[in-house]
């Protein structure tokens, strides 16, 4: 999940803050119109994952191996084990959490070569997946990986306990709210929620009001993960934030729960993207990407077909990372 947040802070000059000191409500969602999905579209959405999943950039493989995850479920089994032997260890860790998600039981033999991977997060991950299979033999080891000395392997390990979906696994993410590093600390937060623990909630609340638009990004798309409405109504609250990320993000989350109040704010940012006119044509271009980018996905979450005429173009868009957010996006949507 965090992966497609990487970037999109303050400290990648990503933002813009709005001018006015007091946001004008949100865009209102235009009425939902019934449209059928487009087969071609359809179409070309599974090509560009599946051209995704062999770039030459690993980080570009990694987020095709998560959409794949997010949109097509089971049917992207075969590519999925076939990256449990990518170089690099980044979709390596992917294509496990993804395997353990979807419960691909064909995937268990990779799972246990890769338990004893040379990375660290690899061997987390796949231990996850294996306990998610029922082969519990190893779980135990990821109470000891919430203690590497790496912070993403205990990021990762906070993750995935938190996707595990045992309570018990509270006795070990308690402490984890207290590491030096900020991203597990928020991570652990957001496990902790997963599995019905207040203590998450109020430390994501926390986060979510941040002064860093990074941090209240990655904690306000953390609150929808356990797909608890009760967050619903602070979520739909940050679609008037100063900054056109943090609205974005917000409309994915609420669309996570049910809501499409954010379906106004994707259309307005999807069509013209708020920069800085004063930046350079790079930063520019950046940023536009970035809005591109989470407008996509906040459509996918919200699932409404009208979002077709707005989606397609970015299929071709020129920034990889923003055509499988395209593509994600429209294999998720429902007619």
């Amino acid at each position: 999940m965090l992966a497609w947040l990487s970037g999109c802070g303050p400290h990648g000059n990503a933002t813009s803050q709005r001018s006015s000191k007091f946001p004008a409500p949100p865009p209102p969602a235009p009425h939902e119109r019934d449209v059928p999905l487009d087969m071609s579209l359809q179409q070309a959405a599974r090509a560009e994952l599946s051209a995704a999943a062999a770039s030459p950039d690993p980080v570009i493989r990694a987020h095709a191996i998560e959409a794949m995850r997010e949109s097509l479920g089971t049917s992207a089994a075969d590519t999925i084990i076939k990256h449990f032997s990518d170089p690099s260890e980044l979709v390596r860790f992917s294509a496990t959490v993804a395997a353990g998600e979807l419960r691909l039981a064909q995937a268990k033999e990779g799972l246990l070569v890769l338990s004893d991977d040379s990375d660290p997060s690899v061997r987390v991950g796949a231990k996850f997946a294996l306990h998610r299979l029922g082969d519990t033999r190893q779980s135990h080891d990821l109470e000891t990986a919430s203690r590497d000395p790496l912070p993403r392997t205990r990021a990762d390990t906070a993750m995935v306990l938190g996707l595990l979906g045992e309570p018990t696994a509270s006795r070990v993410l308690v402490p984890m709210l207290h590491d030096p590093s900020a991203s597990v600390r928020m991570q652990a937060a957001e496990a902790l929620w997963r599995l019905g623990d207040r203590q998450g909630l109020d430390e994501l609340i926390a986060g979510s009001l941040s002064q860093h638009p990074d941090d209240q990004m990655v904690a306000i798309l953390a609150l929808a993960g356990p797909k608890d409405r009760s967050a619903l109504g602070h979520i739909e609250g940050q679609l008037t934030n100063d900054y056109p990320e943090v609205e974005l993000v917000a409309a994915r989350a609420a669309g996570m729960l049910g809501s499409d109040a954010g379906y106004g704010v994707a259309l307005a940012l999807i069509q013209q993207p708020v920069f800085d006119k004063k930046d350079d044509p790079e930063v520019i271009a950046r940023r536009t990407d970035q809005q591109h980018l989470l407008a996509a996905l906040a459509f996918g979450a919200m699932g409404r077909t009208d979002a077709q005429p707005y989606l397609a173009p970015l299929l071709k868009d020129p920034n990889a990372d923003v055509r499988v957010a395209a593509a994600q996006a429209l294999l998720q949507l429902k007619s």
